[in-house]
């Protein structure tokens, strides 16, 4: 009977286990539905934002981006790694990391690299053998993007300052809720038009000139991005999470099975050893 109480505590901590996971499912599915809309919303315009900062500064003359233009010659690189806080999201943070060893390993391997961690997942991991520069884990308590724009900020200063020649941002970009997809995204220097010239209308008044809106345009372009990268990134950890917790839930249940069918075969081997000691018991007494 031993055995029997052992598999009751086991069926009895599954089912226990099973409630929270599936509580976890259901809170991450509505915060999900939250940040998809915000991300599908946002993208439209940060592309077309960014198209047109393109099209707009292959028009003109010179060094049009000023200080955030400029390409030197890499030898400091800041990687900005958006993980989550939080755990219990399947391969959500691990895949981030991997990507950040591997860029680490495979583009720049003969230069110094710090990084700047969002998230505590990251921070934690990557610490122990990179140096993380900076953290900001309270940048999920209130996502919004004027809290992101002063991360943007204190980025663009860096890089005009000439502490590093290249800053990248690293994050899971949201497909679906089964899927998130890593990326490597060049932040600083602004990459120029890809594909050769840009395509304008010359009919176009442009007022102030062309150079005053790129100008304008170059911190508000930059702020976006690193918004969206962030958005992406939340909307993918609730989608991660929603999806390890109903495999979670799905496997505690295979489990629980499993476990009640054991239990109903121990039990009925229990009871038909007894019966068969009283009927041994009876046919003694009789002899």
């Amino acid at each position: 009977m031993a055995n029997l109480k052992e598999i009751r505590n086991r069926i009895t901590s599954i089912k226990s286990t099973m409630q929270i996971t599936s509580a976890m499912k259901m809170v991450s599915a509505a915060k999900l539905k939250k940040a998809q809309d915000a991300i599908i919303a946002m993208r439209p315009y940060s592309s077309k934002l960014t198209e047109l900062l393109q099209n707009l500064s292959a028009t003109l003359d010179g060094d049009t981006g000023g200080a955030y233009s400029k390409q030197r010659e890499v030898s400091k690189v800041l990687l900005v790694v958006v993980t989550s806080n939080r755990g219990l999201c399947g391969g959500f943070n691990s895949s981030i990391t991997k990507e950040v060893v591997k860029t680490i390993s495979e583009k720049y391997s003969d230069v110094s690299v710090d990084l700047f961690a969002i998230g505590k997942k990251g921070a934690d991991v990557l610490s122990k053998e990179y140096n993380v520069v900076a953290t900001r884990n309270d940048i999920y308590d209130e996502l919004t993007f004027d809290n992101v724009a002063g991360i943007a900020e204190k980025l663009m200063n860096l890089f005009a300052e000439g502490t590093y020649d290249k800053i990248e941002l690293v994050y899971n970009q949201f497909k679906n809720a089964a899927t998130q997809l890593p990326q490597v995204e060049q932040f600083l220097p602004i990459k120029p038009i890809e594909g050769g010239e840009a395509i304008t209308n010359s009919d176009y008044i442009f007022e102030p000139s062309k150079l005053e809106i790129v100008e304008a345009l170059i911190p508000k372009s930059l702020k976006t991005q690193l918004y969206k990268a962030i958005r992406d990134s939340f909307a993918s950890e609730h989608g991660a999470r929603m999806t390890a917790m109903h495999k979670a839930t799905d496997n505690a249940t295979d489990l629980r099975d499993e476990l009640l069918l054991t239990y109903n075969k121990a039990r009925q081997a229990a009871i038909t050893n007894e019966i068969l000691e009283i009927v041994g018991g009876a046919e003694a007494l009789n002899n």
